[in-house]
């Protein structure tokens, strides 16, 4: 151990500035190749000399001043350092000196290393806090983010980030900012097929702004029409009796005998939690069922194996055949839970999943 880690100081002193390029160029593919494992992962996170020389490696020169292309690191050194700080950003230890440097992350965005390093970072309420408070006080904002989901093929981590960056306040009132249309240019991706992981991170993203039910109005009305977004990749290719086929968005209607649902189950779980967040109203609830969602979710239940997706299906369908909730309680969100009540429904909850692991579990007779 004490070898590694004499091994990892001297690295840190190669990757430095006054080591040279050559050197650091070698120092960066090799802490990159440590990287790639979780004890030199551990061994890096616990090094922040070698975490800021990294970083200003892959920065690169200042405008200013350092050194000129000639005689500074090569590019090639530069997305080897990037690439390492992506994968040490998983170390609790690696945050701080990390978001010390986060003036120098934050003009490397939107490249995809660097949203998926801050992805990383941003997985604490507290890191996320702090990269929203730096692209604020940039000047840009989440714009230079929402600009790179134009790009023809956008970097598949945006979507991490743009979800991690919602879970606070902040971060959902930036999608959702009206003048900007900013929430809208995310519903394209719900069925993005060229990237999971960004799929995943978008869908987090809407889920994530459908806790301002105070934005509910307007997320379902034309103006954004969120509604047909988050239902198309929950359909599949069941054909409908003419009068229930009228009920849906147009967008749902005769679609194609190849039609596939969602792929992912927990992308398919946060789509049901979206439109379950919408009908918290009174208002939402009755723009959720005059759109047919209902059908939509009988004929994903009929398909569906997994578990939890099965069980958040279910609660929707409750909602939506259900009685209006009394007075008082119109706003689900607002509705406060008392705590033997809700330590009640956590053990069902519990007891929902052993039985259906147990019922997975049981072989085939």
């Amino acid at each position: 151990m004490a070898a590694a880690e004499a091994a990892v100081a001297e690295l840190a002193a190669l990757l430095a500035p006054g080591a040279g390029p050559a050197a650091q160029a070698g120092a960066a593919e090799a802490a990159l190749a440590l990287s790639g494992s979780e004890e030199g992962r551990r061994l890096l996170a616990g090094r922040p000399e070698a975490l800021a020389a990294l970083l200003e490696l892959a920065a690169g020169p200042g405008p200013a001043s350092g050194p000129s292309p000639a005689s500074g690191p090569s590019p090639a050194a530069a997305r080897a350092a990037l690439r390492c700080l992506v994968n040490v950003s998983a170390e609790p230890a690696a945050r701080g000196p990390l978001l010390a440097g986060l003036p120098a992350l934050l003009a490397l965005l939107p490249a995809g290393p660097a949203c998926g390093l801050l992805a990383n970072l941003c997985r604490e309420r507290a890191a996320a806090a702090r990269v929203l408070r730096g692209l604020r006080e940039s000047g840009a904002g989440l714009e230079p983010l929402l600009r790179a989901l134009g790009e023809p093929r956008p970097p598949p981590q945006l979507g991490p980030l743009l979800c991690n960056l919602s879970q606070l306040p902040e971060g959902r009132r930036g999608l959702l900012d009206r003048s900007r249309c900013s929430l809208q240019r995310l519903l394209p991706f719900t069925q993005d097929s060229g990237s999971v992981v960004h799929r995943r991170g978008v869908v987090g993203a809407l889920r994530n702004c459908c806790f301002e039910y105070e934005d509910h109005e307007w997320l379902l009305s034309e103006d954004v029409d969120i509604l047909p977004f988050l239902l198309l990749p929950l359909a599949g290719p069941e054909e409908l009796p003419e009068d229930e086929m009228e009920r849906l968005p147009v967008d749902l209607q005769y679609l194609p005998q190849d039609k596939q649902r969602e792929e992912e189950p927990d992308i398919r779980k946060m789509l049901v939690e979206a439109i379950m967040l919408l009908t918290a109203t009174q208002a939402g609830r009755r723009s959720v069922r005059e759109k047919g969602t209902y059908l939509i979710l009988r004929e994903l239940h009929r398909w569906e194996q997994e578990p939890e997706v099965l069980a958040a299906c279910e609660k929707l369908i409750q909602v939506l055949i259900g009685d209006e909730p009394g007075p008082g309680m119109e706003n689900l969100l607002e509705v406060k839970v008392p705590e033997e009540v809700e330590r009640e429904l956590q053990r069902l909850d519990r007891e929902e999943e052993e039985r259906w692991g147990r019922g997975q579990e049981e072989p085939a007779r």
